[in-house]
């Protein structure tokens, strides 16, 4: 597999995305909302883990991939795509991607929009899985929380950045 993305910046990236993935996710699917500290967190971290895992130039060009997804999701939110949160949170994690894996990382988000979306709705209608979670809203809406597909894919990408990284 060519990835771009080297093993040192993946390993950098991970114990962040993890815990930030983890609760969006979580918040997604049980409140159909991202919240806004987490686009934060993740922002704040690759403005100092980025620095540490990426050379000078291309850190700074990485910030541009944040300006171009927050466009890109502004307008497809304008289009009723997807949510702000959502949209938001591409474009927190946008930074961490590097430019050549743009290909592999739609193709990624790609398989974990149909993982993702076929997962929720075999789960949603698991009696016991919703007696434990009763109050998620996302059981019973038609749209799909895409945090969870945007999650997936950006953790997947960085597991792949520390298993096949340069």
């Amino acid at each position: 597999m060519d990835i771009t993305l080297t093993q040192w910046a993946a390993m950098l990236f991970l114990p962040l995305a993890l815990p930030v993935s983890a609760w969006v996710m979580w918040s997604d699917l049980s409140r159909m909302k991202i919240p806004n500290k987490a686009v934060m967190v993740m922002l704040i971290g690759f403005a100092v883990l980025g620095f540490f895992a990426l050379d000078l130039t291309e850190y700074l060009w990485r910030w541009s991939h944040f300006a171009v997804i927050l466009v890109a999701g502004f307008l497809m939110n304008m289009a009723r795509m997807l949510g702000a949160g959502d949209a938001k949170f591409a474009a927190a994690v946008a930074p961490f991607v590097a430019l050549q894996d743009t290909i592999l990382v739609l193709i990624i988000f790609a398989a974990m929009i149909v993982v993702g979306f076929t997962a929720h709705r075999i789960l949603r209608r698991i009696k016991p899985l919703r007696e434990l979670t009763p109050d998620w809203e996302s059981w019973s809406r038609r749209d799909y929380p895409m945090g969870l597909s945007i999650c997936l894919t950006f953790l997947t990408y960085l597991i792949c950045g520390v298993l096949y990284g340069t």
